[in-house]
């Protein structure tokens, strides 16, 4: 497709809006290459696959895409042996934490609908839980590795809070002792180690190591001696931290790499999968429906809109070619929408041709071209000294050697900026020349003379955009098969110009030709009437064929089902039988053995009558089940608790001990047992006894035992989290913990600013703060409970 017509007809604009439902940057680039395919097959496939995502959003909510992010960059770099930051592993883990969410997202019960394109996407995802739960164990934020990294990096991190706490006592000791040598009474740091403000006259007092000097010069920062030992022992257990946070990364990093193809096919799975979803989401903010494709050239767009109009504000219009006529020719006042319907039709099947769902009703058909070529617009060129004509020609002469019989060509005032004879001969001979090659084309002009040409050509239709001569407002409605007058004697008369000029301005035209032209639209008006309701016709008789198959296909697929229940019931059924038969001939063959050892004959011929009748019982019965059986009772009106009714397909009385639940299922009591039936399957007993319910003692066990002081929010949308944390504050207030921590992350501040609304107001929390260095920082939140 040339780059002039994406231009011309603002499909950037159309990626733009498309980005914005993009999560992921593996979407967006998806989204910037974005181009019409190259074959009516992948068309299809393009637009099923958009149709798929905007259902499965439609039935199964948002996909879980939070948290996601292109990892591209860190997985290359693991797979070169380079060790990853912390949050080049956050996003990893996030994104394996999606791949293992989307998966479980796209599962279904046979009975739901199958979306079979997301779905065999979704099965190439591979979800490594394993480091998936490792990365979030050990990753704390994008910036800080969790102590539960390792218990190595736990020991010393307890030694370094420890050591700090010394060395602040020991400090708070010395800043009494010397406070008359010292600017002010407080230490600070410099260069991770404790230091004292000491003025510059008092340095021989202090004895220390100075370690730097304020800009005036004025003060000088000396570590005390008695802390040198302790500030050493601090950098030593720091350095040992380093190495072992590096060790760390080192390890999960090459963790990656040995999962490195698993990784990479993960993310660009989730990149396309982003990508379908987008088309999903922009196809339900445009109210877009899935069109036919064809590949003859034709199209019906009903109740087509342009994509880029405010949709409160945009006109629909009812725009076909191809059945009839190859060329439609457009005619109407200026600024009468003209411009705007050949841009709709353009920007139409360019979203189609690349799988993006149309903004117009169910049933349209759009069709697949090679090219579209667009003439729309006046770009003039001082540099190349082109005038408006000279403009339009050029390009049209581009357009006249490329154009075939695959091809849609539009042009906007063709013919337009030289003399009004000779350009509408120069229009009507393009024309011809295309219509000659079997192009479609669709063009706009001015020129009476297209408008006759259009009424005498074969395979020319006229068509106008409607204005309202009272208002001096067009409606922007397109009406094919009525040409389009200029309206210039009612809009000048409307404005204020007087009768007389407006009268002696049409005494230059000839009666005969307005005679005319207001006959041929009138006749023009009443047979677009007519074939308006012919064709609505067609499409209602079409929509009725399509909905009678339907409930056809829908019969008869319940009744293969109902069959094929019968047949396993029946089955079910026989093998019961055919067990018992089998129990009663191991208990006779028993019993022989007994009489061998004793039992008079008499026995043997009473135990040989026994299991003759045993075995007719069985057989009267197995054959039953070939035959309906009648069921004794009529349906429940009003269930009850406590109730007694008759379950046919155990043939015994049942006791019902819950209330229908929203499938329509109760919960009943069958001797020992308790099984869940559909309401309408129990039977009214003629004589219903209701038997008083025996209170239960019921004993709740809570296990506690397992509740971390711990709970990881990363990834969640803020409501989630809070009913998450939520949910643990209750649990942890149950297993006595003291003290729990939230991680929410840094980010955007977001999610911990609705964590710490929700504390403000919890019960069982007595109070909270943020998490300081080694706990997490900003990103976790220290919660004390009551």
């Amino acid at each position: 497709m040339n780059e002039r017509t994406f231009r011309v007809l603002e499909f950037q604009k159309v990626k733009e809006n498309l980005k914005r439902y993009s999560k992921t940057q593996g979407g967006k680039k998806l989204i910037d290459k974005l181009a019409p395919y190259e074959t009516k097959y992948e068309v299809e496939i393009g637009l099923k696959e958009t149709k798929e995502a905007l259902d499965m959003l439609v039935t199964k909510g948002a996909p879980p895409f939070e948290g996601l992010y292109d990892v591209s960059e860190g997985i290359e770099r693991a797979s070169k042996g380079g060790v990853l930051s912390c949050e080049q592993l956050l996003n990893i883990g996030n994104m394996l934490r999606c791949s293992r969410r989307f998966k479980k997202y796209t599962e279904r019960d046979e009975a739901e609908i199958a979306f079979e394109r997301i779905e065999d996407l979704a099965y190439i995802l591979e979800p490594l839980k394993g480091l998936e739960e490792e990365i979030e164990r050990a990753i704390v934020s994008e910036e800080e590795v969790s102590d539960r990294a390792s218990s190595s990096l736990r020991s010393i991190r307890r030694n370094l809070k420890e050591k700090n706490s010394s060395v602040r006592e020991k400090i708070n000791s010395i800043v009494r002792s010397y406070s008359k040598y010292l600017q002010e009474n407080l230490y600070t740091m410099r260069g991770d180690r404790y230091v004292l403000p000491v003025k510059v006259e008092y340095k021989g007092q202090v004895p220390g190591i100075v370690h730097d000097q304020s800009s005036t010069g004025a003060t000088l920062f000396i570590e005390p001696m008695g802390l040198v030992n302790l500030n050493n022992e601090i950098k030593e257990l720091m350095l040992k931290e380093k190495a072992e946070i590096e060790r760390i990364l080192a390890d999960l990093s090459n963790k990656v790499s040995n999962n490195v193809d698993v990784c990479k096919s993960n993310n660009r799975i989730l990149g396309e999968l982003d990508f379908i979803f987008a088309k999903g989401s922009y196809a339900s903010s445009i109210d877009g429906t899935h069109p036919t494709v064809s590949e003859d050239g034709s199209f019906d767009m009903i109740s087509a809109r342009h994509p880029l109009i405010d949709p409160k504000n945009v006109i629909s219009s009812d725009i076909y070619l191809g059945e009839e006529y190859n060329v439609i020719m457009i005619t109407g006042p200026n600024t009468g929408g003209k411009t705007v319907t050949l841009k709709t039709i353009g920007l139409i099947h360019l979203m189609g041709m690349c799988g993006l769902l149309i903004p117009a009703k169910e049933g349209s058909k759009i069709a697949f071209y090679n090219e579209i070529f667009a003439d729309i617009g006046d770009e003039q060129s001082i540099e190349q000294s082109l005038s408006t004509f000279s403009s339009h020609m050029t390009n049209i002469v581009d357009i006249m050697s490329k154009a075939t019989k695959e091809s849609l060509v539009l042009f906007d005032e063709l013919g337009a900026g030289t003399d009004p004879t000779e350009g509408a001969a120069l229009a009507a001979a393009i024309i011809e020349n295309l219509k000659a090659r079997g192009s479609k084309v669709v063009a706009t002009t001015h020129y009476s003379e297209l408008k006759g040409y259009a009424l005498r050509t074969p395979d020319v239709e006229n068509a106008s955009v409607e204005f309202d001569v009272k208002t001096l407002r067009p409606t922007y409605r397109l009406l094919i098969g009525v040409p389009g007058k200029s309206n210039a004697f009612e809009i000048s008369r409307r404005l204020g110009l007087s009768e007389s000029v407006i009268k002696e301005a049409k005494d230059f035209i000839a009666e005969d030709n307005l005679q005319f032209e207001d006959l041929i639209r009138e006749l023009q008006e009443k047979s677009i009437i007519a074939k308006r309701d012919a064709r609505e016709a067609i499409l209602a008789k079409e929509d009725a064929l399509k909905l009678k198959r339907r409930y056809e296909e829908k019969l008869e697929k319940l009744d293969k089902t109902r069959d094929k229940a019968y047949m396993d019931a029946r089955k079910e059924a026989k093998d019961i039988i055919s067990n018992a038969k089998d129990e009663a001939d191991e208990i006779l063959k028993a019993m022989r053995e007994l009489e061998k050892m004793g039992i008079s004959s008499g026995g043997r011929n009473r135990l040989e009558e026994e299991r003759r009748k045993l075995k007719e019982s069985l057989e009267n019965k197995e054959k039953s089940l070939y035959s309906q059986k009648e069921q004794k009772g009529e349906s429940i009106e009003a269930i009850k608790l406590g109730m007694e009714a008759y379950l046919p397909s155990l043939n015994q009385n049942v006791i019902i001990i819950s209330l229908p639940d929203s499938k329509g299922e109760v919960l009943v009591e069958a001797g020992i047992m308790k099984i869940s039936v559909k309401a309408k399957d129990l039977r009214a007993l003629d004589k219903p006894v209701k038997k008083a319910k025996e209170k239960k003692k019921r004993e709740v066990k809570l296990n506690l035992s397992n509740i971390e002081s711990r709970v990881d929010l990363r990834g969640m949308d803020s409501e989630e989290a809070c009913f998450r944390a939520d949910k643990y504050l209750d649990d942890a207030y149950m297993a006595n913990l003291g003290e729990v921590t939230i991680v929410h992350g840094k980010g955007t501040g977001v999610l911990r600013k609705a964590i710490n609304d929700m504390l403000k107001r919890h019960p069982h929390v007595k109070s909270y703060r943020l998490g300081v260095y080694g706990e997490g920082g900003d990103g976790v939140t220290i919660a004390i409970l009551k």
